[in-house]
């Protein structure tokens, strides 16, 4: 009679094994509350961890009832130290947006056909860059993170707060018009300016385009 082997555990029931999967769950777990935001603590600048986390994660419980129309006043954005006026902006004789008057770089544009803030659709507000003066309101917009606030007045007293979603730089030539102004359901906010290269001839080469929606009103 043949001797009898013996039969080798399967390698997953092995205590190496067992061993291995304990280690890289603590590793997973250490790397999840890292990234959540400093074992959930406030995040450095004193933004909510979660909202930090990323698109939409500033949001809780059900969307804000949307307001209806009432003339923008201004706009604020906290993280770039932005507080300014608000004039309305059309489109021209060429269906471009027209911008803000040049002469007063630190005023927003709000374009007049599209929804006022915190209105159901898509809202719009373009400002400069720069002029020749220096810097102007929207200098350093492309710095803005996802989860940060724009926070849009209103003539009636209201306030719309819009959050972050992602910012986009496109090259002027190709300008993807349906994906920046194509229409939306819920409330949401395009903020506008000049990006990319600069020539005295052309101007910019490029726009910079936030995108944001409606998370609270007050």
């Amino acid at each position: 009679m043949a001797p009898r082997r013996r039969r080798r555990r399967p390698w997953y029931r092995t205590r190496a094994y067992r061993l291995a999967r304990t280690a890289l769950l603590a590793i997973l777990l250490v790397t999840v509350v890292r990234w959540w935001g400093h074992d959930g603590s406030a995040a450095p600048d004193g933004s909510d961890a979660l909202a930090a986390s990323g698109p939409g994660a500033a949001d809780s419980g059900p969307p804000p009832r949307p307001l209806s129309r009432s003339r923008p006043t201004s706009m604020r954005i906290p993280f770039l130290g932005v507080d300014a006026p608000v004039t309305g902006v059309r489109l021209d004789r060429g269906r471009q947006l027209e911008t803000p008057p040049v002469d007063d770089p630190k005023l927003i544009g709000w374009f007049q056909g599209g929804a006022t803030p915190g209105e159901s659709g898509l809202a719009i507000a373009v400002g400069h860059r720069d002029t020749r003066t220096g810097p102007a309101v929207f200098a350093a917009l492309a710095q803005i993170k996802p989860g940060k606030r724009i926070e849009a007045g209103r003539a009636d007293g209201r306030t719309a707060v819009y959050t972050v979603d992602r910012v986009k730089v496109y090259d002027k030539v190709g300008f993807p018009d349906k994906e920046v102004y194509g229409p939306t359901r819920r409330p949401e906010l395009r903020v506008i300016t000049c990006g990319g290269l600069f020539s005295r001839r052309t101007g910019y080469t490029s726009n910079v385009v936030v995108f944001a929606h409606l998370t609270a009103t007050r």
